[in-house]
């Protein structure tokens, strides 16, 4: 008996991927979502549906009493800004340590500005558990 194999013939497969295959790009990916994946995207999802109350908007003195008062004692604070999403609803509050200020605008975690007239709300975040 004898064990022959078909020749391997390149021109056959280069026929094959120039005149018969039809690569459909990005489509044949769209179903291979990982669960870790899809679980982020549903948080995600979630997140973003989330309505925020409106807080009482503060005076501008108030606010910088709360927020010197959080930088002298080094404790963090939760801002709710005047801004809102397409929606129009309120975006979720900044967290942070107030690490320094400039004029009309204070530095938190050292790295983000936030405008004081952009600030609608400030409460100190209790650091106690």
């Amino acid at each position: 008996m004898s064990d022959s194999k078909p020749a391997f013939d390149i021109r056959v497969v280069q026929d094959f991927f120039d005149h018969v295959y039809q690569d459909r790009g990005m489509v044949k990916w769209q179903g291979f979502y990982l669960s870790d994946h899809t679980n982020a995207l549903k948080k995600q999802r979630a997140k973003q549906a989330q309505h925020y109350p409106e807080k009482p908007v503060q005076s501008l003195t108030v606010k910088t009493d709360y927020l010197q008062q959080a930088y002298l004692k080094n404790q963090p604070v939760s801002i709710q800004l005047n801004e809102r999403d397409r929606d129009g609803h309120l975006l979720p509050d900044v967290v942070g340590q107030v690490t320094g200020y400039y004029e009309t605008t204070i530095v938190l975690a050292g790295w983000q500005l936030v405008a004081l007239d952009n600030i609608r709300h400030v409460a100190l975040v209790s650091t106690t558990n």
